[in-house]
């Protein structure tokens, strides 16, 4: 008797949990179908927010009790919407949710309609995401095509430049230069990629995407040459903030999109790094062998 009034208290904290969440979810839906202005997404988004609402009215009936929506992180993910994109913090809502997700089976035993909840949960909501549609997500390949190359062809030079060099400032202003150069380069070839390929991506667009994302990247890279004279340091530092750019845009494409995450981060940061190193040691070749000192 004891063992099961127990396991009644445990289940009724995980409806109570539920119903917290999905109340909290109903609002962050409900104010991202306010600020979208594509119809086609606010649709989605209010559809949303009223499975959220008729679920955590669902478990009220049974908890008694009123929950009240979590201000934080209502903020949080209408603040990510307003920074990556309304599909973004969609679909990253709904990763958490699955995280942390109430055990619907354990529930349904107990409370039959859980089931049903649970398979709602899991399939429609699912459906609906799938319609979600937003500019940004159609120049996502510019925008990895920009970093990419950014983190691959500048870890490199830098690796290479800090051993031949040893002077921070020089390979700082060498740095930028070169990335200057190389993201001009790389959006007039994504703009020209992009007409010949006839897609329904704008090529304009598509070029500043790529030339934006390259530009922004070299000078993240090439910041902690301008501050450390040590260029040892530097160099960590570079390759540690590449690391975190890799780590964030792999995550943020692996939630937009539903792709791996450990694969395709382990792949990138495994040749940005291998670049990196032996571009370093290709430095150490010219410095002994041409006898250059800068």
């Amino acid at each position: 008797m004891r063992k099961r009034k127990r396991l009644r208290k445990r289940l009724m904290r995980q409806i109570f949990r539920a119903q917290e969440t999905e109340l909290t979810e109903h609002a962050v839906y409900s104010k991202l179908a306010q600020w979208t202005r594509e119809d086609k997404n606010k649709k989605v988004l209010e559809n949303i927010s009223n499975d959220e609402k008729r679920h955590a009215l669902f478990w009220e009936k049974y908890t008694q009790q009123k929950a009240k929506a979590k201000p934080f992180k209502i903020f949080f993910h209408t603040l990510i919407a307003k920074l990556l994109g309304f599909t973004f913090s969609v679909k990253l809502m709904e990763k958490g949710e699955e995280a942390a997700q109430v055990n619907y089976g354990q529930i349904a035993k107990e409370i039959p309609e859980a089931k049903v909840i649970g398979k709602e949960e899991d399939e429609h909501e699912k459906q609906l995401l799938g319609l979600l549609d937003e500019e940004k997500l159609k120049y996502v390949g510019s925008m990895v095509l920009g970093v990419n190359d950014a983190l691959v062809e500048l870890t490199g030079a830098l690796a290479g430049l800090t051993l031949a060099l040893q002077n921070s400032r020089l390979i700082a202003m060498i740095g930028l230069i070169t990335g200057i150069a190389a993201s001009l380069s790389m959006g007039a070839s994504e703009y020209l990629s992009t007409k010949a390929e006839g897609q329904a991506k704008d090529p304009i667009k598509a070029s500043v995407y790529t030339g934006s994302m390259y530009i922004v990247t070299v000078i993240l890279l090439i910041i902690p040459y301008y501050i450390f004279a040590n260029i040892y340091l530097a160099l960590v530092i570079t390759l540690s903030i590449a690391i975190l750019i890799i780590l964030f845009f792999t995550f943020y494409i692996s939630v937009a999109q539903d792709l791996p995450f450990k694969k395709r981060f382990l792949e990138m940061a495994g040749i940005s790094l291998g670049v990196s190193f032996l571009t370093f040691g290709i430095g150490y070749l010219v410095r002994n062998f041409l006898g250059i000192e800068v």
